[in-house]
C-alpha cells in the first residue's frame, strides 16, 4: 500500500463556529503549524452555516484573522440535515464541501505536540481512544452482537470480518467501535456521502433492535464503523498510535486536559495561547482565561495522581466540579 506522510498533499480538517469552537480552533491551528512546519497540504477550518442554527455561527473577525494568519482556509458549508439540534453532525456534513481527496478529520478540541505519523489513506480508520459508551444492551436483549449485526446487514456490509475474536462474546471491545475524534479516508466526497446516508438511515428509520438505545450524542459514532468497514478499513495499525496521544491529543475540555493529559500537551496549549496578540483575543473565552492564562489549570493538575488516574472520566469530572473548576 502506498503511504502519504505529513509532507505530502492531503487535507487536515476541523470545524469552528462562533463561541467555544472558534477559540479551540486557535489552539488547533497554531499547535498544528508549530509541530508540522513541512506540511504541504490544506489546513481547512470548516464553518457551519444555514437556517438550522438559531444563533450566529460565523467566526468573529478577530478569530478569523488569527486562523488565516496560521494558513488555515475558512470553508463555509451548509447544514442541511443536522445543526443546532445535533451539532456532532457537523463532521458528517462538512465533508461534502471538500474535494474528492485524501483527508484526516480532527475534533477541534485537539492539540498537536509532534509531527503527524505517516498516513495510509487507502485504509480508512479512526481513533481507538474510546470507552464502551454505545450500545447499552437491555437486560433481556438484544445484546451487542444482535444490535451491531442488524446495522451491518441493513447496509450490506460483511459483519464477521469486523469482529475482534480475541475479545469475549458480548463484550463491547469485540465490536468495531471508534471515537470520532479523528478519522481518515482516501476520498472525502465518497466518505462523506456514505457517512451521511448511513447516519440519516439510522436516525430516520431506526431498526427495532435499537429501540432502547440513545442516538444522541452517539449517532456519528454508530455510523462511523459502518462507513469505515464498507470502505475496506478497520482498526488502526500500531503505526497510528501517536494520533491518540504522542502527536495529537484529543483533550475534549480544558479541565480534562489539566486533569489527565501529558505535560507536553499542556505546555503546547499554554505556549500557543500566551503571545500578547493571541491572548488579547482568546481571553474572552472563560476556560482559556481562567485555566490557561490565569494559571488555575495547575489547581486541577494537583487534584490527580498522574500515575493513578480514576478509570472513569465521570469521577474526574465530579472531582473538578466540587472544586468549582469545571469550565466549558
Amino acid at each position: 500500500m502506498s503511504q502519504q506522510s505529513s509532507e505530502e498533499n492531503f487535507i487536515v480538517l476541523c470545524i469552528a463556529q462562533r463561541g467555544r469552537l472558534e477559540h479551540e480552533a486557535v489552539v488547533f491551528t497554531r499547535s498544528f503549524r508549530a509541530t508540522n512546519p513541512e506540511f504541504k497540504g490544506r489546513l481547512i477550518v470548516a464553518e457551519p452555516t444555514g437556517v438550522r442554527w438559531r444563533e450566529p455561527t460565523t467566526l468573529t473577525p478577530e478569530i478569523r484573522a488569527i486562523l488565516e494568519e496560521d494558513g488555515a482556509e475558512i470553508l463555509p458549508f451548509e447544514n442541511r440535515h443536522f445543526g443546532e439540534d445535533y451539532p456532532y453532525g457537523n463532521k458528517i456534513e462538512a465533508l461534502a464541501a471538500l474535494p474528492a481527496q485524501p483527508f484526516i478529520f480532527f475534533d477541534t478540541d485537539t492539540v498537536f505536540t509532534a509531527p503527524l505519523p505517516p498516513l495510509d489513506f487507502s485504509y480508512p480508520t479512526a481513533s481507538m481512544r474510546r470507552e464502551g459508551t454505545w450500545p447499552e444492551p437491555p437486560l433481556y436483549g438484544p445484546g451487542y452482537h444482535e444490535i451491531w449485526k442488524c446495522l451491518y446487514d441493513r447496509f450490506g456490509i460483511a459483519f464477521e470480518p469486523t469482529l475482534d475474536l480475541s475479545q469475549p462474546e458480548e463484550f463491547w471491545k469485540r465490536f468495531l467501535y471508534f471515537n470520532a475524534g479523528w478519522f481518515m479516508g482516501a476520498d472525502a466526497q465518497e466518505f462523506g456521502a456514505r457517512f451521511l446516508r448511513f447516519a440519516l438511515s439510522i436516525r430516520d428509520e431506526t431498526p427495532d433492535e435499537l429501540a432502547c438505545q440513545s442516538l444522541d450524542p452517539w449517532l456519528d459514532q454508530i455510523a462511523l464503523p459502518l462507513v469505515i468497514a464498507s470502505l475496506g478499513g478497520g482498526r488502526p495499525p500500531a503505526s497510528l498510535d501517536a494520533l491518540d496521544g504522542a502527536s495529537s491529543c484529543h483533550y475534549r475540555t480544558l479541565p480534562l486536559l489539566y486533569a489527565r493529559e501529558s505535560e507536553s500537551a499542556i505546555a503546547m496549549v499554554e505556549e500557543v495561547c500566551t503571545p500578547n496578540r493571541i491572548k488579547k483575543v482568546i481571553k474572552a473565552y472563560e476556560p482559556i482565561r481562567k485555566l490557561v492564562l490565569q494559571g488555575k489549570g495547575k489547581k486541577i493538575r494537583a487534584l490527580f495522581d498522574q500515575n493513578d488516574l480514576p478509570r472513569r472520566e465521570k469521577v474526574m469530572r465530579n472531582r473538578i466540579k466540587r472544586e468549582g473548576l469545571w469550565l466549558r
